[in-house]
């Protein structure tokens, strides 16, 4: 009776509700604030805190985990925590995660979808309040769905298996190759590689029928020569372009499925005596920091890596709120970085 007449409560009798009931938001809103949750505005969350001080609110975790069955635990599993792409990627969900009050549980499994569906077990096993995925290459996705039925919110991101029902975030892989190939078509290149990936994930899958049919629409026979398959390594891009300049009539640029195989193909030129962007010109994908770094710099579509971490954070957030929300697909646009590893076509 005391706390609704406005005397201070002693510490630890007040509850969520009356702190709702005073500032007439949901029990759920406060919560979130008292988490210091991104998904409550800021304003609100400090009216929250504030009151909850005053009233001598105290968070007991442990009865909290009894309540709701969360854990504070979100799981992110990755391809290849070296790529430097999933670097950022991973920095950007610690970053937006870091005032809910969340811990980051991670888990890799190098592309390999048996790998994956056993580090997804054992990632289920902790009871993560959510997981945010990267499909390992040739992935089916019954392991995601798995762990979805078993109500843990699923947010897939960069890649996408379709069919499952599962929100995605990731960037336009359509939009990114053709912003790459029309600035090497401006550039007078005709005959243009494309170097890694394949057709078994939907980022390989998507960029190789965006090549195929921006090829038609241009007049260009396709060549399966010019099309090399193989993870997204240096290796994959030092190897890619050696068996591309030993072709009887070799291309004159590259569009790389990432930026690391990107670094590959022009360390590989330089083995040759060539250089990108005089004699042969790179675009890779993703515009990780170090493309900037590189002597000449990479010219590449910015997939935006930090902003796909974040919105994917965001989202699996607002899922564990709201589990019943239907399927979203957030699709980011790329951005064009031009640098001097592309150049005029050499005739």
């Amino acid at each position: 009776m005391n706390d609704m007449m406005g005397e201070p409560a002693r510490p630890g009798r007040v509850t969520l509700q009356q702190i709702a009931e005073r500032l007439g938001v949901s029990t759920a809103t406060v919560s979130l604030a008292l988490r210091a949750s991104p998904l409550v505005a800021e304003a609100t969350r400090q009216k929250v805190q504030d009151l909850a001080r005053d009233l001598g609110y105290v968070y007991n975790r442990s009865a909290a985990s009894l309540r709701t069955a969360r854990t504070n635990m979100i799981a992110v599993g990755v391809n290849d925590v070296v790529n430097p792409y999933f670097g950022e990627i991973l920095a950007a969900i610690e970053e937006t995660l870091a005032g809910s009050g969340h811990t980051v549980l991670l888990g890799t499994y190098s592309d390999d979808p048996a790998k994956q569906d056993r580090v997804l077990a054992t990632l289920k096993e902790y009871r993560p309040d959510g997981m945010i995925l990267c499909p390992a290459n040739g992935s089916t996705g019954e392991a995601l769905a798995m762990i979805a039925s078993a109500g843990i919110p699923v947010v897939q991101i960069t890649r996408e298996i379709e069919g499952i029902g599962l929100d995605v975030v990731a960037s336009d892989d359509g939009v990114a190759t053709r912003l790459a190939l029309d600035h090497l078509h401006e550039l007078g290149h005709r005959r243009i590689a494309v170097v890694g990936g394949n057709d078994t994930m939907s980022t390989g899958r998507n960029r190789r029928i965006t090549y195929r049919a921006w090829l038609a629409e241009k007049g260009l026979p396709l060549d399966p020569a010019l099309l090399v398959t193989g993870l997204g390594t240096r290796d994959t891009g030092f190897a890619g372009i050696q068996a591309l300049l030993d072709l009887a009539e070799p291309p004159t640029a590259a569009v790389c499925m990432n930026d690391l195989i990107a670094f590959g193909v022009m360390m590989g030129l330089r083995q040759r005596g060539r250089e990108a962007g005089r004699d042969f010109s790179v675009v890779g994908a993703d515009d990780v920091r170090e493309a900037a770094m590189w002597a000449p710099g990479l010219t590449t579509v910015s997939t935006h890596p930090s902003e796909q971490g974040r919105r994917a954070c965001e989202r699996v957030l607002v899922r564990t709120v709201n589990p019943a929300l239907p399927a979203a697909r957030i699709i980011l646009p790329p951005t064009l970085v031009v640098r001097g590893s592309t150049g005029p076509a050499q005739r």
